[in-house]
């Protein structure tokens, strides 16, 4: 505490634990390399569960810098004289850019900030945490699968097949693969 009676704390200071009494949301993972159709999945996967009338929220990883302030914008400004945080608020939506600077915020850490649903799609963060993943696979990649050395896959969506003992499912068919997610992680 200062002599002004303000508590300061150090920016991780900030970073959300998780609440042991919130409910915790079901969250599958996708994972897969650049280019394989991740993104595109998950726009198609988002209506069909939301027409089943689930809550459904989103967190994706970027692995270059991301910026969605812009310098000598007010929020931008704000940052860059040392602000920890800047919410931007209309009135359709609002968004909290939390500046990390000693280190990522974790998954987990990230979940904790969304308000409660019934699911939560995940793409990318690979190699952190332990949920239920799909790779998604095109048969143009080049690069070896992830599945063998991810005991958090479950299934692989793909547009050819596939060697292996998971399921395989139909990378063009997102009907399918939300029913396959819908039972394998027991969603109303």
């Amino acid at each position: 505490m200062n002599a002004d009676g303000d508590q300061r704390t150090a920016p991780d200071a900030r970073r959300p634990t998780p609440d042991p009494a919130r409910p915790v949301p079901r969250v599958i993972g996708f994972i897969g390399y650049s280019n394989t159709g991740k993104t595109t999945l998950i726009e198609k996967l988002i209506p069909v569960f939301t027409a089943r009338g689930l809550r459904v929220s989103a967190i994706k990883h970027a692995h270059h810098g991301f910026d969605m302030d812009r310098p000598g914008k007010d929020s931008y400004r704000y940052r860059e004289a040392g602000a920890g945080q800047v919410l931007i608020a209309t009135e359709r939506r609002w968004a909290l850019l939390t500046e990390t600077p000693h280190r990522a915020a974790t998954l987990e850490e990230l979940l904790a900030q969304l308000e409660p649903c019934d699911l939560v799609i995940v793409e990318g963060f690979k190699s952190e945490g332990r949920i239920p993943r799909i790779e998604v696979r095109r048969n143009t990649n080049a690069e070896p699968p992830l599945f063998p050395n991810d005991p958090n896959v479950i299934a692989v969506a793909a547009d050819h097949p596939v060697d292996t003992a998971l399921p395989v499912l139909d990378l063009n068919d997102a009907a399918k693969i939300a029913a396959f997610i819908v039972q394998r992680l027991q969603l109303p």
